[in-house]
């Protein structure tokens, strides 16, 4: 097995005020510093990019991105573009996010161009894969991870996914307590890299696959401890600086 160096990245999502994440980054800062396994990201709302890309400047922690448009520029007001991304130093942008497929509608195809668009900037894409709890309790969980998972491959070609990083987010895990067991996200993380593994196999043995869905300080050292287990996209838990810490903190 490749080494593989865990990323633990914060999803703020649509939380935070100035007030609120200036003493959060601090916090974040100072508990990392003190040393962390783990490579560490904050994906921040697009307006505090700038504020938290300045908090965070000279230290080890990567600004990311929660979402990005598909297209290069143009008359689509509201939407933010990789070259704008670019000039605030953001290193990952999520892509795929189940709230961006289930809640807005985002198709395989616009997730896969939203890859490229990233890649093709010099960003990294943390693309999210996942089932809702109807397709886990219909056996479809395999069959949804991969479609979601083919169409990137198919478009962007499996040599992109050499700068990738991919996270499996249970949708029914995210945000309701529940939590997929250490055995349930191992067996869906090998299924994935066994997938990569079909077109590339140093690829899929070299790509880091984060796990996200209730992710806990008090759940992060047995998840983290699974082979295929390679940190985790944490929401709720990042927005409290001691919480997420713990998280950090329990990569080994």
């Amino acid at each position: 097995m490749t080494d593989r160096r865990s990323l633990i990245a914060a999803n703020w999502k649509m939380n935070g005020t100035l007030a609120s994440i200036r003493p959060l980054v601090q916090g974040v800062l100072a508990g990392v510093a003190k040393g962390c396994q783990a490579e560490v990201a904050l994906c921040a709302p697009a307006i505090y990019l700038a504020e938290v890309g300045q908090l965070l400047k000279g230290s080890s922690i990567a600004l990311g991105a929660q979402n990005v448009s598909n297209h290069e520029s143009g008359a689509y007001t509201g939407e933010i573009s990789t070259a704008m991304l670019q000039d605030y130093a953001c290193r990952y942008v999520i892509v795929g996010h189940s709230e961006r497929r289930n809640l807005y509608g985002e198709t395989d195809q616009q997730v896969a161009e939203k890859f490229m668009r990233v890649q093709a900037s010099g960003m990294t894409p943390i693309l999210c894969v996942g089932e809702l709890l109807e397709e886990r309790e219909a056996g479809n969980t395999e069959e949804v991870v991969a479609r979601q998972l083919d169409m990137v491959i198919q478009q962007a070609d499996i040599a992109a996914f050499a700068n990738a990083v991919l996270a499996y987010e249970p949708v029914w895990a995210i945000g309701t307590g529940r939590t997929a067991t250490s055995e349930q996200a191992q067996e869906v993380h090998a299924f994935i890299r066994l997938r990569l593994a079909r077109h590339d196999n140093r690829i899929a043995d070299k790509i880091r696959i984060q796990y996200g869905g209730s992710v806990k300080a008090a759940n992060a050292r047995e998840l983290f401890s699974m082979a295929d287990v390679d940190g985790g996209l944490i929401g709720g838990a990042s927005l409290k600086a001691d919480e997420f810490l713990g998280i950090c903190h329990a990569v080994r």
